[in-house]
């Protein structure tokens, strides 16, 4: 009997400790989010699903596969292993690019189809690969020891095109002839490419349009000569590089841009007036169908006017199509959209105060509000031009979840097309009459399936189904739902947060907040969190009450909820935050002595503000790659939401952490890539040297050579451990 017993202790202990989530398994393969696929696109034939995949040996090396839609068979196109043997050497140019465009991982990381849908073409190693289907295999159409980046297929798939050394080229695919569309760029000047402001904050990554005919190419001329030069260290394990980076901080001047439309085939350039002042942003640029008008959105420095205006190629002069204005600022979008056939167009805009979307004219001529309330659309996904109807994403239901909807283009009645409660990422065929789904939920990895546009699903691309054989199984049962809800401020604002509760509920518990607090960006969803989901359910596991709340300032909650922050940052957030830990304060199992916070980035900067404003409310802090001052950030993103530090000095005062620091009474963790180009590493070693010659003690954590999104397996099992050491040594018992 004591045996059986004996055996029934080990077996149970056994199941325990296969059931303890620890960090090393989080960053392990076989991934634990599953096998979902990513970058799905439809053919624009319809007649296949592709997508990439990380292997089962390492799930950062991705390689591009297809799912036929008739035959119903899944396979592997291409291996980027067998394509690009031993180690990818990138160029700091693309380096750089991955990191603003967010592309992690290894291998075949994008690819795009031709419009006919008969090829693909896939970047790899500073190369080029081009496959015809039918083809037994790629070819390899760039083989230079240049490194070239934002090389794209044009619009009928005769020609590719490419920054190389700061100018602009196009290559006929079938002879082979390599073409300079501009020979002047280097130095300070550069040809087709988007400067650092509209990479990293417009989240335009490009700067050349190919017109759908192949007729003309439309491109900017980047002149950094009126950037300042900063020089800064990047720090590696062996090393110390100084770069030289053109880096407009807040309040000084911008690049110079221009723009070019030139003939492909008579190589004629024309240049577009884009008005006396030269201080101003190109935010977006696409061509019209016809391919005799060029459009281009036209911001002002102050961010408050925003211009859709149309250069017509015939007549070389160009109209205003629509304008927004904004006491604040005004949001960009990629929402414009060109109906073929019809001489209109989508648009979105905030001026009722949300985002929806309008019909007009190609003439700006306003013709209906298509969608309205007190709700915001995400994303124009799709136009099917035949039956009149326009497919979108949004938040009618809750702004929790991304729900798709259609809304005839006549106006009336908006119609929910996907059911199942959760976040849905929908990407749809060209003709709008399939769409796939990529679902998740806060404790469902992602599920792909194939859907009819009426929602009917066809088929699963990949169920991913938490089966026995799935590599989240043995985590199953001891993962923790959590709880969503709303919070009400004293002046009337609604908040909503998530709440994790450990399964020991007799105690007090330690709480870790979790946090963001910055524009454009939300927390509280019920989608899969990825490695930080994974983080706060390690947590749980450990006795942790893990909380989360959108403050002022966050998206998807309508411009009036965003305006808060204007020219205050680091206020209203901060009250909403302890708002929050007021509510924590009323659970019964909650220690209010024991309650941390951490962020990253924004969420850096509002975990340091938090620790130095709101002490009382929060006992330990861990700041990762704060922003400590925002007159060392960038142009466009500091300046839509404090203004001009030549102008509103006191605001960016009040914004930083600096006349705050010395308020600093509990334990903080700051933590910073060494080697970072966004929020630059001097942010944290001024703030160093501050609570130095303030004599506060505070803890530092930096990463050699890691740029702002500190990426790597074996780091971020390392980081994840320092902030969990951290909070375990400040706030447990």
């Amino acid at each position: 009997m004591k045996k059986i017993l004996l055996l029934g202790a080990l077996m149970l202990n056994t199941a325990s400790q296969a059931e303890s989530l620890n960090i090393e398994r989080i960053f392990s393969s076989p991934s634990l989010d599953g096998n979902a696929p990513r970058e799905l696109k439809v053919s624009p034939d319809g007649e296949r699903v592709t997508f990439l995949r990380g292997k089962q040996s390492d799930y950062e090396q991705l390689d591009l596969w297809e799912y036929h839609i008739d035959s119903g068979k899944t396979r592997m196109l291409f291996d980027s292993a067998s394509l690009l043997t031993g180690e990818e050497t990138l160029s700091d140019e693309e380096k750089a690019r991955r990191e603003r465009m967010r592309l992690s991982g290894s291998g075949i990381v994008s690819y795009q189809w031709s419009d006919d849908g008969e090829a693909l073409l896939f970047p790899l190693g500073g190369d080029v690969y081009y496959f015809r289907l039918g083809d037994d295999d790629a070819k390899r159409l760039l083989n230079t020891e240049a490194f070239e980046t934002d090389i794209k297929l044009s619009p009928k798939g005769n020609f590719i095109s490419y920054i190389r050394e700061q100018n602009l080229y196009v290559k006929n695919i079938k002879t082979g002839e390599e073409r300079a569309i501009t020979t002047e760029g280097g130095g300070n000047i550069k040809f087709g490419m988007a400067e650092f402001v509209a990479q990293e904050e417009m989240s335009r990554m490009t700067g050349y349009w190919w017109a759908p005919d192949e007729s003309h190419i439309a491109f900017t001329k980047v002149d950094e000569t009126p950037v300042d030069n900063i020089t800064r260290t990047e720090i590696y394990a062996n090393d110390i590089k100084l770069i030289e980076q053109k880096y407009p901080k807040a309040g000084t001047d911008n690049v110079e841009i221009t723009l070019a439309v030139q003939s492909l085939d008579s190589g004629e350039r024309q240049w577009i007036d884009l008005g006396k002042d030269k201080d101003i942003y190109l935010a977006r640029g696409q061509w019209m169908p016809d391919s005799e008008t060029f459009t281009y959105q036209w911001q002002s420095r102050n961010q408050q006017t925003l211009e859709l205006r149309a250069y017509h190629l015939a007549s070389n002069k160009q109209s205003v199509l629509l304008q927004e204005v904004s006491p604040t600022w005004v949001n960009l979008h990629d929402d414009l959209h060109f109906l073929a056939g019809r001489d209109q167009f989508i648009w979105a805009s905030e001026r009722d105060g949300f985002k929806h979307l309008y019909l007009y004219n190609n003439d700006g001529k306003l013709l209906r509000q298509l969608t309205s309330g007190n709700w915001v659309v995400d994303a124009l996904e799709a136009v099917d031009n035949d039956a009149a109807t326009l497919y979108f994403s949004g938040r009618k239901d809750t702004p929790l979840e991304s729900h798709l909807y259609s809304v005839s283009l006549d106006g009336g009645n908006i119609n929910k097309v996907t059911s199942r409660d959760g976040f849905h990422n929908i990407t749809f065929s060209r003709d709008a009459s399939i769409y796939i789904d990529r679902f998740s939920t806060v404790n469902t990895p992602p599920q792909v399936s194939l859907h009819q546009a009426s929602g009917k699903q066809l088929t699963w691309l990949e169920q991913n189904a938490v089966d026995a054989d799935h590599p989240l199984a043995p985590f199953k049962d001891s993962w923790t739902q959590p709880e969503f809800g709303e919070l009400t401020t004293k002046d009337g604002a609604t908040l909503m947060y998530r709440l994790y509760k450990p399964e020991n509920m007799k105690k007090k518990n330690p709480v870790i907040v979790y946090l963001y607090g910055g524009p454009h960006a939300q927390v509280v969803t019920n989608s899969w969190g990825g490695n930080r989901g994974l983080l706060m359910q390690h947590w749980v596991d450990q006795g942790y009450v893990v909380f989360s709340l959108d403050n002022r300032g966050s998206n998807y909650r309508g411009k009036a909820f965003e305006d808060p922050i204007y020219k205050q940052m680091g206020s209203i957030e901060v009250e909403d935050q302890v708002r929050g830990v007021e509510f924590l304060r009323t659970l019964p199992y909650v220690d209010a002595d024991r309650i941390g916070v951490h962020g990253h980035s924004y969420g850096g900067y509002m975990t340091l503000m938090t620790m130095f404003k709101a002490g009382d409310y929060f006992q330990a802090g861990v700041a990762g790659a704060p922003v400590t001052d925002w007159r060392l950030y960038d142009t466009h993103y500091t300046e839509r939401y404090m203004g001009n530090p030549k102008t509103d000095d006191a605001a960016y005062t009040a914004s930083s952490v600096f006349p705050y620091a010395k308020d600093l009474k509990n334990p903080l963790l700051i933590y910073h890539g060494m080697a970072d180009d966004n929020v630059l590493f001097t942010h944290s070693t001024m703030l160093y040297k501050h609570l130095q010659d303030l004599a506060i003690p505070f803890e530092t954590m930096d990463y050699p050579g890691k740029k702002h999104s500190i990426r790597g397996k074996q780091t971020g099992i390392h980081l994840y451990h320092t902030i969990t050491n951290f909070f375990d040594k400040h706030l447990k018992p």
